[in-house]
């Protein structure tokens, strides 16, 4: 169990979304496999997202069923255990399709 309150822990991955977008935000997929400092940035981020939600009290997400935690705690445990083999079209593809999507839901919270 985190020391970290939930609100602190959802503040966490709010500023790692938010991070992830500004690192990113003038880029498409080619410029970003290109820049391997945006590539380490937002890896650490994603990182950061699926520690904090992995951290949240089971109760805590029991009660948010609406955000997929089990998803989130899956791609950080992908990117940190297979860092080597990191798919970046995957990476972006989530920064493209998913990671607004979770910021509105995480700001709902």
């Amino acid at each position: 169990m985190s020391k970290r309150t939930p609100e602190l822990l959802i503040q966490d991955i709010l500023d790692s979304c938010h991070k992830i977008m500004a690192y990113t935000e003038d880029m498409n997929y080619n410029d970003f496999v290109k820049d391997s400092k945006t590539i380490d940035a937002v890896i650490r981020n994603f990182e950061i997202i699926g520690e904090a939600a992995n951290r949240l009290p089971e109760s805590y997400k029991d009660i948010h069923p609406e955000i997929d935690w089990h998803r989130i705690r899956g791609f950080r445990n992908r990117i940190v255990h297979d860092y080597m083999g990191i798919d970046f079209g995957i990476v972006w593809a989530i920064r493209d399709q998913y990671l607004n999507e979770l910021i509105i839901a995480i700001e709902k919270l």
